[in-house]
């Protein structure tokens, strides 16, 4: 999980809809049943950073990441470490962080609209990307960096979120094959990555696809939700 996975800038104690435990207590399934969970931090969870190292079960928090994939080595960060408004103008990031939140508010309204009038979905924040120049800049030279980075460290990937742009493209640098790799954001695009018989892919989820799903499991509360989580906590005590 490349960073971001928490919004702590935008957390509300008072919000926290079922679909959030529901989501913490399937990652919890995993870290039960043995499957091996890095937590990455970025620049929204930030404060997680004080827990780097902490570690439960098969569930640890890193800043960075190197895992081994088929022989090669896959270098995992967020990618904020890039960003200079983060380094010394954290109260720039913010405001940014508040006007691209209502950008994507307002873009829901406008997609609603769009799909009853029989309309095609838009993206007003991909449109402000790929036009100005300054953002197409910025996403070129996050790209070479990070290239550069992995290159001279001799890692063949690097993978990054930060920046909202899903991406998977192949480099030459110095002799040195490098392939970067974005998973996107899970705001708007609804993109991941995904490793497969040695093979990288984009995974872009479609709401569509899963309509005609029947959840078997019976909706619960919160609490219960809860209770259920701290159930399996223990059964990793007495692991």
């Amino acid at each position: 999980m490349n960073g971001d996975i928490i919004d702590i800038w935008q957390f509300n104690k008072r919000y926290w809809p079922k679909s959030h435990m529901k989501v913490i207590k399937y990652i919890l399934k995993w870290i039960v049943t043995g499957k091996e969970i890095h937590y990455i931090t970025g620049n929204h969870d930030e404060m997680l950073r004080k827990f780097k190292g902490f570690e439960i079960g098969n569930f640890k928090i890193s800043n960075k990441v190197i895992l081994k994939l088929d022989k090669e080595e896959a270098w995992f960060f967020h990618g904020d470490v890039f960003d200079v408004t983060m380094q010394y103008s954290k109260w720039l990031t913010r405001m940014g962080g508040v006007g691209y939140d209502f950008l994507i508010l307002l873009n829901s309204f406008i997609n609603f609209i769009l799909e009853k009038i029989g309309g095609n979905r838009m993206s007003l924040s991909k449109t402000i990307k790929n036009s100005v120049k300054g953002a197409v800049k910025y996403i070129n030279r996050f790209e070479k960096t990070a290239v550069e980075i992995a290159a001279s460290n001799g890692y063949k990937y690097v993978v990054c979120g930060h920046i909202h742009h899903p991406n998977i493209e192949q480099f030459q640098l110095n002799g040195k094959k490098v392939t970067y790799l974005n998973s996107g954001d899970w705001v708007e695009n609804l993109t991941a990555l995904e490793y497969v018989d040695a093979q990288w892919s984009i995974y872009t989820h479609n709401p569509t696809h899963f309509e005609e799903v029947v959840y078997t499991e019976v909706d619960k509360s919160n609490k219960e939700l809860f209770n259920e989580m701290l159930e399996e906590f223990n059964m990793m005590k007495k692991e």
